[in-house]
């Protein structure tokens, strides 16, 4: 079990330090980058070399330029959409237990009618007829995705609703704003973290798949996702340049589940722990 939790702290140093650097990377790119997000600097798909680290597109952008500026655009959505979920999921899943039957069922019905539509399709049919402007982008994700983070939020509390010391702080006359803050929020926060983490990467991986789609950040700027779209083709003529913004989001999303694999064993033998 040691030699396991072990296995699990490493990988997590591993994965915090991909995240770390790529991270760092995109938020310095207007110091880091040689070319400009949108400048062209030469022949389409040309292959890595001096002049160009990564090679150029497909019409001519430096690649990773593109993929740092990039990286800035896919890594500040998806933490937009993460935050906003989570804020939507949090509360209604604590109101939804805190405020009692009514609310936990109206809230839960309507949760239940979003889940049984396809997350895809959902998002495919909103955004085909309100736009892909990034608010709406964002929203739309984050209403979605927040349904995910409401069941865990209802769940979480339901079972520190019934602890004793939440019963304490009723007899003493405390309110529910009270009893939210201070004792439901601080116990559900290791559950919650672990599930922001693995919601971020699946939100990346969500962001990605709209704009490979067409749906997601529009041209000029660049995307992750959608560079992968605007190169597809160069694999036919011998080029890698989808190679490199596909091996970014698999770096990274990568590195996240290392770091949520290792805050899930701390909170397992945290229970472990309080149970013994």
């Amino acid at each position: 079990m040691k030699i396991f939790g072990k296995t699990v702290a490493a990988s997590a140093v591993i994965g915090g330090l991909i995240v770390v650097a790529l991270a760092g990377l995109v938020l310095l790119a207007p110091l880091v980058a040689p070319h400009g997000e949108t400048e062209t600097v030469g022949d389409i798909w040309l292959l890595p070399g001096a002049g160009h680290l990564l090679g150029t597109d497909s019409i001519g952008r430096d690649m990773l330029s593109r993929l740092l500026y990039g990286g800035r655009t896919t890594l500040g959505i998806a933490l937009a959409i993460s935050l906003l979920s989570f804020s939507l999921g949090i509360v209604s899943g604590f109101a939804a237990v805190v405020l009692g039957r009514y609310v936990d069922l109206l809230l839960s019905r309507l949760v239940d009618t979003l889940m049984a539509i396809p997350v895809l399709i959902f998002a495919l049919m909103i955004l085909s007829v309100l736009g892909t402007s990034v608010p709406v982008l964002i929203c739309t994700i984050a209403v979605l995705d927040a349904t995910r983070v409401f069941r865990l939020a209802r769940l979480v509390a339901q079972g520190i609703m019934v602890q004793e010391y939440v019963e304490a702080a009723r007899l003493r006359g405390e309110g529910l704003g009270w009893i939210i803050r201070r004792e439901i929020l601080p116990n559900a926060v290791p559950a919650l973290l672990a599930e922001f983490g693995m919601r971020f990467g699946f939100t990346i991986l969500f962001v990605a798949g709209l704009s490979f789609l067409g749906l997601g950040i529009q041209p000029p700027y660049a995307d992750w996702g959608g560079m992968v779209r605007d190169n597809a083709q160069a694999i036919n003529f011998g080029g890698i340049a989808p190679l490199f913004p596909a091996l970014a989001i698999a770096l990274l999303t990568i590195g996240i589940n290392l770091v949520v694999d290792w805050l899930l064993s701390v909170r397992a033998q945290g229970q472990a722990g309080s149970m013994a």
